[in-house]
């Protein structure tokens, strides 16, 4: 029919979430919500944005892995970092049928951020960047030691240097890039085994970035990096 009028079309969720996240992100702005403050709770933000909860939470994940926001249980969820209309907020995507694909081209680009994340810290440390990296390092050695794997502790090491740069983008960047690998992270491929063996570079990482020796800071973040690319093809199979 020549008059029909054309169908408009629901958004796709993945434009949905975005919408959110710049609604979200304008609010924070408008409200002056500074650091500490706590967000509207999850129903609030529901009704007030039209969607629904799988959504508010997507979008709260999603700036939970730029460390701007924490979700505290029984209590709700926390500004970290002040965020404004203008936040740079780059959601990152990879489309591969293979999960193993995936994980290898995100490996590709994150090696090149995280040898320069590990050189600028071991330029840039602090003394109290020191005492942070090493106790987060000292952890996850206890619980490697303790039950044969500690990918929680290994983040949380990782977060530490990142943190350690002084450049907040590294950590932004490096912790969307992660997100790949969480559902496979605690037991990749059913392998709790995963990347085992790059158990030893961290604590020769860590002593490299203390010395202030980027060369050396890079050369066992690839040695780290190595052992996972080598995992993920061989436990792929």
């Amino acid at each position: 029919m020549p008059n029909a009028k054309p169908l408009i079309a629901p958004l796709p969720p993945m434009d949905r979430a975005r919408q959110v996240t710049e609604s979200l992100a304008r609010y924070i702005d408008q409200a002056r919500l500074a650091a500490g403050d706590r967000l509207p709770a999850e129903r609030e933000l529901m009704a007030a944005l039209g969607v629904g909860r799988s959504t508010i939470r997507e979008v709260i994940r999603h700036f939970q892995a730029l460390g701007v926001m924490e979700t505290r249980k029984g209590s709700g969820t926390y500004l970290l970092k002040p965020i404004t209309s203008a936040t740079i907020h780059m959601p990152l995507s990879v489309e591969t049928a293979s999960v193993r694909d995936a994980l290898l081209q995100t490996l590709e680009v994150r090696r090149g951020i995280e040898c320069e994340a590990c050189m600028v810290a071991a330029r840039r440390r602090t003394a109290e960047d020191i005492v942070n990296m090493e106790a987060k390092l000292d952890e996850m050695e206890r619980v490697h030691l303790l039950k044969g794997t500690a990918g929680e502790e290994d983040l949380a090491f990782h977060l530490a240097i990142y943190d350690a740069t002084h450049n907040p983008l590294f950590r932004q960047l490096l912790e969307q890039m992660r997100e790949a690998f969480e559902r496979f992270w605690e037991k990749p491929f059913d392998r709790p085994d995963f990347a085992r063996r790059s158990f030893p570079y961290h604590r020769t990482l860590f002593n490299a970035i203390v010395a202030q020796d980027t060369e050396a800071a890079r050369r066992e973040t690839l040695k780290i990096l190595d052992v996972v690319e080598e995992d993920i093809k061989e436990m792929s199979k």
